[in-house]
């Protein structure tokens, strides 16, 4: 069978882009069990309050809500485990070096397959003020 070509979009955190201004974006794989995948291919995941933080040099995705997949046994996932993200070792020092100024963190904004592999795409981001937020909204209506 055929690798799928192509971007197929699971969840989009678009909470993220309305709390805090991007700044670089990173595209991760992710490592994930067998009814992850599955639960992700039929298109249920949360990216809410989630969050990616780097310990010990890896860099893991918290709190990600992937639901267990409804057809699995007792063999499922939990559904709010850590998830480890997949980066070169040169992109984790560009990040660590980002995180270390003030008021920075580590947002995921989607998950997504791209050609067949299950990605993260995570970025460097700042907490609006409550100003910054009503102004964003003024200016899009």
């Amino acid at each position: 069978m055929p690798r799928e070509k192509g971007r197929a979009m699971v969840a989009r955190n678009k909470k993220a882009l309305h709390d805090f201004h991007i700044g670089d974006r990173v595209e991760a794989g992710i490592v994930l069990t067998g009814t992850e995948v599955k639960s992700l291919r039929a298109g249920r995941a949360t990216l809410t309050d989630a969050f990616a933080t780097i310990d010990n040099g890896e860099v893991w995705l918290r709190n990600a809500n992937i639901p267990e997949y409804e057809f699995g046994t007792f063999h499922n996932h939990a559904a709010k485990r850590n998830r480890k993200l997949l980066l070169h070792r040169q992109q984790i020092r560009k990040l660590e070096r980002q995180l270390s100024e003030s008021g920075r963190t580590l947002v995921p904004l989607a998950i997504y397959f791209s050609d067949g592999f299950a990605k993260v795409e995570i970025a460097v981001a700042t907490g609006k003020r409550e100003w910054d937020t009503r102004y964003a909204a003024r200016c899009r209506a």
